[in-house]
């Protein structure tokens, strides 16, 4: 089990971020910054943070894992000293996150321009569903929105059933590592001198399209929209998930000719690689259903063990469809620690994502849990020259 040790020492030591945000995308990017080494002041409103009231079995086991590695200051912000706090945080930060629809950080008369006058050196990253500008700046931006907008839920699914939407925050967690590495980024322009502070547009939106690859050019250049395929692909073949005989699945890809010509040997059927339907990627995927009807049924034949072994031994990318049990299980996830056991003061412990990704010289860790709201309050007014009691002037 991994105990906290707030004395710990990542790579990101020394940066102060203020996380003004809500839910998972801010979160996630502050998150991963806190993970590093990074000091991270989450602050909250007297409710606490949304992503506190996604509970199961009772717990508020989504902050417990977006929460880790921050401190918690609750702040009314409707309240003048309230505002006064906020300002002289930003004055000594690095880095601010704030998701925010766009304009209401001006109503606030934080907008750009008051920032950088508050602190020249301030990078500012404002996470919104569509970007600070556009038609639909201000509409409400959240992931399941961009998600079906993106064009991405218009690929997921089957051709003859509904668009169908990620059952997890995907937008918002593609989002929030983007926006880890987004202000990465602007730190080191500050450092070798090419900027001072900066403000970073990022939208839930263009992150989750750009997962659609070429699709822009493909549509241009063919005049076609890709069908839904369920798990098949529209670019090579074979590749799908497909039923073994104890009833459970495996994912296989034959994204090369080489692999593709393997899968052939290992189902007996050899005589596909000369067959002008299958012998070109581009054939196996006009007549993919052949394909596919093949392969399903040499793998209904076996149990997913006996599949995988007969796969991989002949040099075919094969691999089981996992679900969380299975994971808790698997050896790789506990060899290389990606679920890590996690002290817990409620549970003993509780097991979440490991650190990523792993750093050789200066890595990553687990300094303390994520607090109770508002828990380091008096800790952070301190630093700042302010005390509780001046929060409650002109409440």
């Amino acid at each position: 089990m991994i105990s906290f040790d707030a004395s710990l020492r990542g790579p990101l030591h020394g940066i102060r971020v203020i996380d003004l945000s809500r839910l998972v995308a801010g979160n996630m990017t502050s998150l991963q910054l806190a993970d590093f080494g990074a000091e991270v002041i989450k602050v909250e409103p007297p409710q606490g943070d949304p992503l506190r009231d996604w509970r199961d079995g009772g717990q508020s086991l989504h902050w417990k894992t977006y929460g880790r590695n921050k401190r918690s200051i609750s702040l009314n912000l409707r309240n003048a000293p309230a505002m006064e706090a906020l300002r002289r945080l930003l004055a000594g930060a690095d880095v601010f996150i704030e998701n925010y629809r766009p304009g209401t950080l001006e109503e606030m008369s934080l907008g750009p321009e008051a920032l950088a006058e508050l602190n020249p050196r301030l990078v500012t990253l404002r996470i919104s569903g569509f970007g600070q500008t556009g038609p639909y700046a201000k509409l409400p931006g959240f992931g399941t929105l961009v998600e079906a907008m993106s064009g991405y839920a218009a690929r997921t699914g089957f051709a003859d059933r509904e668009p169908v939407l990620p059952p997890l925050a995907l937008a918002d967690m593609i989002a929030g590592m983007t926006g880890a590495n987004a202000v990465m980024m602007a730190l080191f322009a500050r450092e070798r001198g090419a900027a001072g502070g900066q403000v970073i547009d990022l939208s839930l939106l263009e992150p989750i399209f750009a997962v659609l690859g070429p699709e822009a050019s493909i549509y241009k250049t063919t005049g076609k929209i890709k069908e839904r395929s369920g798990s098949a692909s529209n670019t090579v073949s074979p590749r799908n998930v497909y039923r073994c005989n104890d009833g459970k699945f495996v994912a296989l890809s034959g994204s090369t000719q080489t692999v593709a010509f393997r899968i052939f040997e290992v189902i007996g059927r050899p005589e596909m690689k000369t067959d002008p339907r299958f012998a070109s990627n581009a054939g196996r995927v006009k007549h993919r259903e052949l394909v596919d009807a093949a392969v399903a049924q040499w793998f209904l034949t076996r149990s997913r063990d006996e599949a995988l072994a007969e796969m991989r031994a002949a040099g075919a990318t094969v691999g089981p469809v996992y679900d969380i049990a299975d994971i808790a299980a698997d050896r790789h996830f506990a060899e290389r620690e990606i679920i890590v056991e996690v002290e817990d003061a409620r549970n003993g412990s509780l097991p979440q994502h490991n650190v990523f990704p792993r750093f050789a010289a200066t890595p990553g860790g687990f300094r303390y849990p994520a607090p109770d709201l508002g828990e380091h309050t008096a800790e952070i007014l301190a630093e700042i020259g302010m005390t509780p009691a001046d929060l409650e002037e002109g409440a």
